[in-house]
Formats: C-alpha cells, sequence, structure tokens
C-alpha cells in the first residue's frame, strides 16, 4: 500500500479537484466517493473503482487486485474529505460511459432538477422502485459528492442517463410515447385519472416547474392532489408521489 503525507501530493490534488468541479469531473471522467457505506456499494454494483485512499487507523475491505491502495495520516483525511466527520475512507471511480437512452412509456424525466439533495433523493427512490429516470440538460451533477451521499448509493447500482431536449421530443413522437407534466395549469387533471406509467412523466425544476417546451408538447398536464391552501411540493416528494402512482 502506497503512503502519502503531503497535501500537495498530485493524487490529493486531482482528488480536491474531483470534489470541487464538475466540469474536471467530465474531462477526467472520474468522480469521487467518500464513506464506508458508499464503498461498499461501489464494491458490490459499480465495476469502475479506481483508488482507495483510506485514513491510517481504518481497515479496508477486500478490494480487487487492480484498484489502487493508498494511506494517508488521520489529519490529511480530515482535511481532504468534505464530511463534518469524515469516516476514514475516499475513493474513485470511472464515470459511466455516455450512451444515447432508450426513451419509453413508464420513465421520469427530470426537468433542471438543480438541486444535489434532491435529485439524489429522486434517484434513491426511483432505484427503490424501480423506475427509470432521464435528465435533461440543467440538471444537478449526478456524480457530484452531495448527490451521491444523497442517493445512497443509488447512482452505484443504476446508472442515471442524460439526454437533450430535442432528442427526447423526437423519440417520443416516433415512438407514440405520450407526456404528462405535472403542472399547475388551469387544464391539469388529477394524476389518479390517468394511467402514469403509460406515459413519460416529467418532474419539472425546484423554482420554474416543467419549462415551456416540455409544457407544449405534453399531451396531458397533472397535478397532485392537495389542500387548497398549498401550492406545491417539494420537487423530491412529488416525484415520489409521482413514481408510487406509476408502480401502484
Amino acid at each position: 500500500m502506497e503512503r502519502i503525507t503531503s497535501s500537495q501530493n498530485p493524487l490529493l490534488r486531482h482528488i480536491r479537484k474531483l470534489q470541487s468541479s464538475g466540469a474536471y469531473r467530465r474531462q477526467w471522467g472520474e468522480f469521487v466517493g467518500d464513506g464506508f457505506k458508499l464503498l461498499d456499494e461501489a464494491l458490490r454494483w459499480y465495476p469502475k473503482l479506481k483508488t482507495v485512499i483510506v485514513s491510517e487507523n481504518c481497515a479496508l475491505p477486500p478490494l480487487p487486485d487492480r484498484v489502487r491502495r493508498v494511506v494517508i495520516p488521520d489529519s490529511l483525511m480530515m482535511s481532504l474529505s468534505e464530511m463534518k466527520t469524515p469516516q476514514g475512507v475516499l475513493f474513485t471511480c470511472e464515470l459511466p460511459k455516455a450512451e444515447a437512452p432508450k426513451v419509453e412509456k413508464g420513465m421520469l424525466l427530470l426537468d433542471r432538477i438543480q438541486d444535489p439533495g434532491n435529485l439524489g433523493t429522486i434517484l434513491r427512490t426511483a432505484d427503490a422502485l424501480g423506475v427509470r429516470v432521464l435528465l435533461t440538460n440543467g440538471c444537478a451533477d449526478a456524480y457530484s459528492l452531495k448527490t451521491l451521499r444523497a442517493s445512497m448509493g443509488a447512482v452505484l447500482r443504476t446508472i442515471p442517463r442524460s439526454a437533450s431536449m430535442d432528442s427526447i421530443l423526437t423519440a417520443c413522437k416516433e415512438n407514440g410515447i405520450p407526456i404528462a407534466a405535472t403542472s399547475l395549469t388551469r387544464d391539469a387533471v388529477d394524476i389518479r385519472t390517468i394511467a402514469p406509467e403509460d406515459h413519460l412523466m416529467v418532474i419539472g425544476s425546484e423554482g420554474q416547474g416543467v419549462c415551456k417546451t416540455l409544457l407544449a408538447a405534453a399531451q396531458t398536464h397533472v397535478i397532485i392532489p392537495m389542500e387548497p391552501r398549498c401550492e406545491s411540493l417539494n420537487a423530491a416528494v412529488a416525484a415520489a408521489i409521482v413514481m408510487w402512482q406509476m408502480k401502484r
């Protein structure tokens, strides 16, 4: 096992940049996980583990031979980890290869979900319910540390896919996939009156809702019924209700 004691070591500088910059993650095709729970998920489900960095007083689980192993002092782990109470392990994985996703009925489309906590929670719920998720341009980075933690490793088990708005709309038109967008418009119908599993269901951004392009393309606008005094739900909560209806 390698031992690193300098905070200016190239590997540790690389880790810091991966933690802080989505553009850097995409440039290097790599992301960082933090904590033993996420490491266990990666070992079980994700085949592209590259490097594991551990505090000197922590024991590692068995690792594949190809994985680089590095030990650092506890004080260095405290400065390197972004967690308030570091668990003593960081690791890197290759980003999944970009693939054009197949658009199908019964999928959830996320339109500009920008909060990593919301995105991670939605991906965690989708993984639990077996709903495939598509991300449009403008969503938070699925492989930021905040999203990874909020997803509880779901992005390691079920890889989220991204696609452009134009490609999604073209696929829906060519394959006869109706779009249903959550909306507060006057023509919105109770989600319980449709079969959401037969649609591409859309959840919009936290502040602005579903974009005008998707609202115009949607055959149906749906609303989650709630007390008149309430205007809206948190995006992750709304997505969970929609997905539950899809799997009813």
